[in-house]
């Protein structure tokens, strides 16, 4: 069995203008590996992803998915590849019906699998079951949050990455989606790397955990670890 990592972020960097945000960034994800990634606002949580993703360019340093290089590609291609991005806030398009915003996810599949990835995907939010023909607009925050994690699944993607997926979400529906993606790698096997404020929630739900400072990694260890260590906690989680 290999024990290369299925996503391997090597050196990176990246920056705004003339301000470095991340610097030499570097993490290994294995295959089946729920992840979080946290750190304080402008730690360069969302930058990381975004540059994951294309959506940022790269200064320099590597993004490997099972061994490919994805540094230079653009953002179609990189879904393409494997990596499906859920950004803050879930980018859902309200103008549109969930059914419709489900689909959008598909596009850049090749494969002809659309109607059974639609139907697992609404097996795993029935609250979206009865809307389907409504408009976006009419879901509440949680099931908005679900819409967008749905769309991502449409692409089949081989890693998730999800940025501040309980903004703005009651504990009981942050727990909700907390345990879906445990359960999304449990029992499918998709790997899992979340950027989140709720550094707690995170913890208890992840595997390992990845701590930011200034656009750096800090720490990384266990989750359980990092959720026992007062130092870690205090110095970069705030709580």
């Amino acid at each position: 069995m290999s024990t290369e990592p299925l996503l391997s972020v090597q050196g990176l960097t990246a920056h705004y203008g003339p301000v470095r945000v991340l610097d030499d960034v570097s993490l290994d994800v294995p295959d089946r590996g729920l992840c979080a990634v946290l750190g304080a606002n402008g730690a360069g949580k969302t930058t990381l992803l975004r540059t994951l993703t294309g959506l940022h360019r790269a200064t320099s340093g590597r993004v490997l998915l099972e061994g490919e290089d994805l540094t230079r590609l653009p953002a179609e291609k990189v879904i393409t590849r494997g990596l499906a991005h859920v950004p803050e806030g879930g980018g859902v398009i309200v103008e549109l019906t969930v059914e419709e915003n489900l689909r959008l996810g598909g596009l850049w599949r090749s494969d002809r699998r659309d109607r059974t990835t639609f139907d697992e995907v609404m097996d795993l939010f029935p609250p979206l079951v009865e809307r389907r023909t409504k408009s976006a607009s009419t879901l509440s925050g949680g099931e908005r949050q679900m819409l967008a994690i749905g769309r991502a699944l449409m692409a089949r993607p081989k890693v998730l990455l999800l940025d501040e997926p309980s903004l703005g979400l009651a504990p009981l529906i942050t727990k909700q989606i907390f345990t879906l993606l445990r359960d999304l790698r449990d029992h499918t096997g998709l790997t899992v790397v979340l950027v989140e404020q709720n550094a707690a929630g995170a913890l208890s739900v992840t595997d390992h955990g990845f701590v930011l400072n200034q656009g750096r990694v800090a720490t990384e260890g266990p989750s359980e670890g990092l959720l026992a260590d007062d130092r870690t906690r205090h110095a970069y989680l705030g709580f």
